[in-house]
Parts: structure tokens; sequence; C-alpha cells
């Protein structure tokens, strides 16, 4: 299940990534600068979900 969502939100941030450049070409800056920001959030999110945990701590391994 979160292997779906990680490829959904990594798809959604590329296709935010090419409509900001679409609208920045469009002359709208703000605009492209919040879908920008908006990628970013997406990739960063992604980048900590899938940084390895060590130890009992890790995600979706239940507590023993």
């Amino acid at each position: 299940m979160s292997d779906t969502i990680m490829s959904v939100l990594i798809l959604t941030a590329v296709v935010l990534t090419g409509g900001a450049i679409y609208v920045f070409r469009m002359g709208d800056r703000r605009r492209a600068l919040l879908m920008l920001i908006a990628a970013l959030v997406m990739f960063a999110n992604v980048a900590i979900w899938l940084v390895p945990v060590k130890g009992p701590a890790a995600m979706g391994k239940s507590a023993e």
C-alpha cells in the first residue's frame, strides 16, 4: 500500500514540476513558484519516508 502512495506522490510531484514550468512560460511566476514549492514538499516527504531506520522503531514493524 505504501509503495502505491509513494509512486502517486512522485508522479504528482513530477506533473506539478512540469506544470510549473508551463505556467512560468505563460507568465504567471507566483503560481509557478507555489507549484514548485508543493512539488518540493512532496519530494521531501517521499525522501523522509524512504530513509532506512535501524532498530525496532522502523515504520511498518510490529512492536514486540
